[in-house]
């Protein structure tokens, strides 16, 4: 839609210029038969050499209004003549200049980005992906090799990177090396595997969420590097069986986890060495009270284990994650009380 916007503009520019040319060439021989009493071919003969600008010898001498007219009319041709080759230029060569510049502005924001996420693969799942975190507000980089779907990831205003994802430079081109998280979500494990291995050697610390097909390649992406090891089909089965068996529950959980209107929704938060929070209990901070905010579980640090009743006397340490439920006010009042940032 954006592109057709922009030849149809180019087309009436081109159009308008055509129309001026016209305009000139049909006005200016009137000029030259009042002031200097020419004939019409003389006259249509010296408007044509003052506007190409050939320098031709005038049919006759000029007189000082005859000099002033003829002035105007090359400033109005040569004016006119660059919008019509500059429009006839943009017009011709427009796509190609649009995805030259275009592609080295989205370049050099790439290498910008800092704490950014690096999505490998936009098909179905990756597509999700990059939904959600467009609805998150956060940044993100697209990596394909499909040019069809390189030219969608562009229409839709996502940064991408087109190439395989199994290429180390591909990777580092996305910006892996300065990247928070990444998502493998492409078409087949061995790609995934190859991938996740890749982008662990270039970031220790990156978060990696690989998608898998066979449960035999779990451990082997784990082995990897990967953070979290997810397999589209046993999570949508999951899901489908919980909706049969517990609907109303179901649905409420996924508005609270996934849902942008709902009043009320979770938030995770790592706790931090610095944090106010380190050290001391739920009930000494007074945390509901303070600022609405429920702290429904915890993930100690220690062992990675989840207390999913934690009650006032439940002690936070520092590196443990705290899952929080409230109302955007009330997570933010958390934050603030905690010197908690959300993990993400």
């Amino acid at each position: 839609m954006q592109l057709q916007r922009e030849e149809n503009a180019m087309q009436r520019r081109v159009v308008i210029s055509l129309s001026l040319l016209l305009t000139l060439l049909a006005l200016a021989p009137l000029g030259y038969m009042i002031i200097e009493d020419m004939s019409y071919n003389e006259a249509l003969y010296m408007t044509v050499i003052t506007v190409s600008t050939v320098g031709f010898k005038e049919v006759r001498p000029l007189s000082t209004a005859g000099m002033y007219f003829t002035i105007f009319v090359i400033f109005m041709g040569v004016i006119n003549l660059f919008f019509i080759i500059s429009s006839l230029i943009r017009y011709t060569f427009g796509e190609a200049l649009r995805e030259t510049f275009g592609r080295r502005r989205m370049d050099l924001r790439i290498r910008k980005l800092r704490g950014h996420y690096v999505i490998c693969g936009f098909g179905r799942v990756g597509e999700v992906v990059c939904e959600t975190l467009a609805e998150a507000g956060e940044e993100f980089v697209v990596v394909e090799k499909d040019p069809a779907r390189v030219l969608e990831a562009t229409d839709r205003g996502y940064l991408n990177v087109e190439g395989d994802a199994t290429d180390t430079e591909i990777l580092i081109a996305a910006g892996v090396q300065q990247a928070r998280g990444l998502v493998c979500a492409l078409e087949n494990d061995a790609d995934n595997l190859f991938t996740t291995l890749s982008a662990r050697t270039l970031n220790r610390e990156v978060v990696i969420v690989t998608r898998c097909v066979s449960p035999d390649s779990v451990e082997k992406l784990r082995y990897a590097g990967a953070d979290q090891v997810i397999s589209p089909y046993t999570l949508s089965g999951k899901r489908m069986a919980t909706f049969l068996l517990r609907p109303g529950v179901f649905d409420y959980l996924d508005l609270v986890a996934h849902g942008v209107s709902l009043e009320y929704r979770l938030e995770e938060l790592l706790v931090r060495e610095d944090s106010p929070l380190a050290g001391k209990t739920i009930g000494e901070m007074e945390v509901k009270a303070r600022t609405g905010a429920m702290i429904i579980a915890v993930r100690r640090a220690s062992d990675g284990e989840f207390n999913t009743n934690p009650d006032k006397d439940t002690r936070i340490e520092a590196g443990d994650l705290l899952i929080a439920l409230g109302k955007e006010e009330d997570l933010a009042g958390l934050e603030k009380i905690s010197g908690i940032l959300p993990q993400t």
